[in-house]
């Protein structure tokens, strides 16, 4: 393989990788600052090589992920471990689950609104977490 075929540009590699639906989105969040690598943040357009750590915003998740392959065209989900090793910490998952799980505050049907105080009590829920 010559060193032409592992150029692949950072917008085009998350989007292969399967971080994003779509290859614009990678691009944008690239140019919003929630892609970076070393801390430091990045163009769509640089290039990605093999070993490199790279940490990504999606929406609320924190990612951590190390390039293993550098690859052009979107692969299956199954073929994705080969691609990166995922370093996300097991807490940041946990994290998500659980902001997920009280995201809406559920009531019984027919329990109407909630009363002043179980506002309160969903409030300094929310704010705690």
């Amino acid at each position: 393989m010559s060193e032409e075929e592992n150029i692949v540009r950072m917008d085009k590699w998350l989007w292969a990788a399967r971080l994003f639906k779509t290859r614009s989105m990678a691009a944008d969040a690239i140019k919003g600052g929630k892609v970076k690598i070393d801390g430091n943040p990045v163009k769509p357009s640089r290039e990605v090589k093999a070993g490199d750590i790279i940490q990504v915003q999606i929406e609320q998740l924190h990612k951590v992920v190390e390039v293993k392959t550098v690859i052009k065209n979107r692969v299956s989900p199954k073929q994705v471990p080969e691609v990166y090793n995922d370093l996300t910490p097991k807490e940041e998952y946990e994290r998500i689950e659980f902001m997920n799980a009280y995201k809406a505050e559920w009531r019984d049907r027919g329990a109407g609104r909630p009363t002043k105080k179980e506002r309160r009590m969903m409030d300094k829920m929310k704010d705690e977490f």
